[in-house]
């Protein structure tokens, strides 16, 4: 005989529907997912006008995203979602580089570039940037790879100004040399909002949020035997860095872009003086076995 669907059996009769899922992990997720969601909307007992407007937010959401944009992943990191999935995967060695959000304006192919290259090629404030990776043990690691990507001195990634910036520009694919050391020429990224001509940025609107960013540098390092790494350096003195609309900032991320006058070390590093310079250290954790 058929069961009614109420309020109190709702969440139970959904999840059984999963009961022969054949992935164990999958009926997990989905079961979770139905108790608390169904517990949500017991407690905010939406209408059905509100819960056709979320339904339409949901479908803005992703009539929004193309090759170029993915406002899920803006959606994700405006909710602390996208920092909190990071965390829980990221319980590894205290001492490893902390984990960030990858970011809706990562490409996957990055312009291969030698050590010392500039990535900027419109010109801004000249920043340079050094450092090393290792492993956890203090081992250097050569060869380790480094995907690197930033706003303009004026906020704006490439993809978001097609026009106005070259296709690349402020990327780059390095290789560390022998020691792990590396190092690049850039100019100093500027804060930047999130997008907000789209469905997340209403909601930061109705919500009364800024969608400010502090002015960063994006990476994803990686190395043989290791496992990689997608984090930031954020500049210190940058505004918003205490309220980042993303919740990304974490202090052992935050590096000094120290202001350098002198002539010698400004020719040494082909740039003008004076500039910035940035030295950072990148911490790998060993990768186990099987």
């Amino acid at each position: 005989m058929a069961t009614d669907f109420t309020e109190a059996n709702a969440a139970d009769a959904v999840v059984d529907s999963f009961a022969d899922t054949p992935d164990p992990r999958l009926r997990t997720i989905m079961s979770s997912l139905v108790r608390h969601l169904h517990a949500f909307v017991r407690d905010v007992e939406p209408t059905l006008p509100e819960w056709e407007q979320a339904i339409d937010f949901l479908t803005a959401v992703g009539q929004k995203c193309d090759d170029k944009r993915q406002e899920f992943i803006l959606f994700s990191d405006a909710l602390g979602v996208s920092m909190l999935v990071e965390t829980i995967n990221a319980r590894g060695a205290a001492e490893t580089t902390a984990s960030t959000v990858l970011g809706p304006f990562h490409v996957v192919e990055s312009p291969p570039r030698e050590l010392g290259d500039s990535i900027d090629l419109l010109g801004g404030e000249p920043c340079v940037v050094t450092g090393r990776v290792r492993s956890v043990d203090g081992t250097p690691l050569p060869g380790a790879r480094l995907d690197i990507w930033q706003a303009s001195d004026r906020g704006f990634y490439d993809v978001q100004q097609p026009d106005v910036q070259p296709e690349g520009n402020l990327r780059g694919l390095f290789t560390a040399d022998a020691d792990g050391a590396f190092w690049f020429r850039t100019v100093v990224p500027s804060y930047y909002p999130i997008p907000t001509d789209g469905p997340v940025g209403q909601l930061l609107t109705a919500t009364n949020r800024h969608p400010y960013r502090p002015a960063h540098i994006h990476f994803i390092v990686s190395a043989d035997g290791h496992v990689p790494v997608t984090t930031h350096v954020f500049v210190a003195d940058s505004p918003y860095i205490d309220s980042d609309a993303v919740f990304a900032v974490k202090r052992s991320l935050i590096r000094e872009f120290r202001v350098v006058d002198d002539e010698d070390e400004a020719s040494a590093y082909g740039v003008p003086a004076p500039f910035r310079l940035a030295t950072v250290e990148f911490v790998l954790e060993r990768r186990e076995q099987g």
